[in-house]
């Protein structure tokens, strides 16, 4: 009788798992609560009205129909339970296993306070990116039949907390939106009039990132007309405001880039969780005491071999995939894998038109090389030729007129 191998994910980290698996006589079963995989470092473009959705999502089913052994079960997952081997899902079934992977990526994470998720969307999703780009574009369009000052600098007020490389990116990219590309389109209000804070606790953005490049990319920011509020925390979130320290910022806006925690479905493992509610990892990636569970992606606090663990990043989740795959196919042939070891090939975020950094094989870049090189990958790793046509030819239309091509409203409540 085959193996059966159930993946819970169908992001970079499990779709990567199945793909290496092609043609291994096993059973796969790939889980995800949605029908396609999300490149999700392009999702801010999405928010910002420079790609729309299709450009950066393909249906799973699409991607692994020429692979026989894969089976998709758009479900999902609540509790795992490890001594039975088996799975419970949200419509009340179960499923079982002999070998599990756990690639369920991570969620926002408002450090005790959900009630900000209402008001202060965070972006992991596609609806996320959605809701926030028709959040930005409305504003607009309701600052411009304000007839209060009062009303209208609060809806052209945006703030972004957490300068990560998310942060960056979409503080970078809503600053011009508000300051560049609508200018002479409005009537009622200038450029000039809208405002964009990028609010970090830390003592720099892009923190993880070499210092040179955390002022550069600084620099870029204020360049752009941002407000960049370094070492300040935010006490409180309302519909119409925000607190930063003494500070009261009326806004209608605020968007949320501060945290991740792993999915609340990883307690039901009983092993231990990071501070993230990461579950800690073995160096093969196993479950400990159990090698027929490995936990890859952001949802694993994966040793990095020097006391730390390596952070939730793409680059991360995809080399953590091929090496999965290749351990189970090791596990079914009754050999025993070697540790799992991340290659770091670097990093790199960009910050707006023709603005980037990147900190590629400890070689530092910025400005139009470092959004080249930037380009270049992100393109790569798209799945699908039309993606990647469709991409680029956005990216040449923004690039040369500055102007955004999806900044349309589906959703006049907003």
């Amino acid at each position: 009788m085959r193996p059966k191998i159930v993946i819970i994910g169908g992001g970079f980290a499990g779709l990567n798992v199945a793909k290496g698996l092609k043609h291994t006589a096993a059973d796969i079963v790939l889980i995800d609560r949605t029908n396609h995989h999300l490149f999700q470092p392009l999702l801010y473009q999405v928010a910002t009205a420079t790609l729309s959705p299709r450009d950066i999502a393909a249906p799973l089913r699409s991607i692994l129909r020429k692979q026989g052994n894969v089976k998709i079960e758009m479900a999902e997952v609540t509790a795992i339970h490890k001594d039975e081997k088996k799975l419970s899902m949200s419509d009340g079934s179960e499923m079982s296993y002999d070998y599990l992977v756990i690639a369920v990526g991570s969620r926002h994470s408002y450090f005790g306070h959900p009630e900000w998720e209402s008001v202060a969307p965070g972006l992991k999703t596609l609806q996320d990116a959605v809701r926030i780009r028709e959040k930005v574009l409305s504003s607009l369009e309701r600052a411009e039949r304000a007839t209060d000052k009062v009303i209208q600098r609060r809806l052209l007020t945006y703030v972004i907390v957490g300068a990560g490389p998310t942060g960056v990116e979409m503080a970078g990219a809503i600053s011009e939106i508000v300051k560049k590309s609508i200018q002479d389109e409005f009537r009622t209000f200038g450029t000039d009039e809208t405002r964009v804070l990028l609010v970090e606790g830390g003592p720099r953005v892009l923190l993880p990132y070499p210092e040179s490049l955390s002022t550069v990319a600084r620099n870029d920011l204020q360049e752009m007309g941002v407000e960049v509020r370094l070492n300040s925390t935010v006490t409180d979130i309302k519909s119409d405001g925000i607190q930063i320290g003494d500070e009261w910022i009326p806004t209608e806006t605020v968007i949320w880039a501060a945290g991740n925690m792993a999915s609340p479905m990883l307690g039901s493992l009983e092993t231990p969780l990071d501070r993230m509610g990461r579950v800690e990892v073995n160096p093969d990636l196993t479950v400990p005491g159990y090698p027929d569970i490995m936990v890859i992606g952001d949802c694993a606090a994966a040793p990095d071999g020097n006391g730390k663990f390596l952070p939730g990043i793409g680059p991360v989740a995809m080399q953590a995939g091929h090496y999965t795959a290749s351990a189970l196919r090791q596990r079914l042939k009754g050999q025993v894998p070697s540790s799992f070891r991340y290659f770091d090939k670097g990093t790199m975020a960009t910050i707006g038109h023709l603005r980037a950094v990147a900190y590629v094989f400890g070689l530092k870049f910025t400005g139009l090389i470092a959004w080249v090189l930037w380009s270049i990958i992100h393109v790569l790793y798209l799945i699908g030729f039309r993606n990647k046509l469709t991409v680029i030819m956005e990216w040449m239309w923004s690039m040369t007129t500055t102007k955004r091509s999806v900044r349309l409203i589906a959703n006049s409540k907003q």
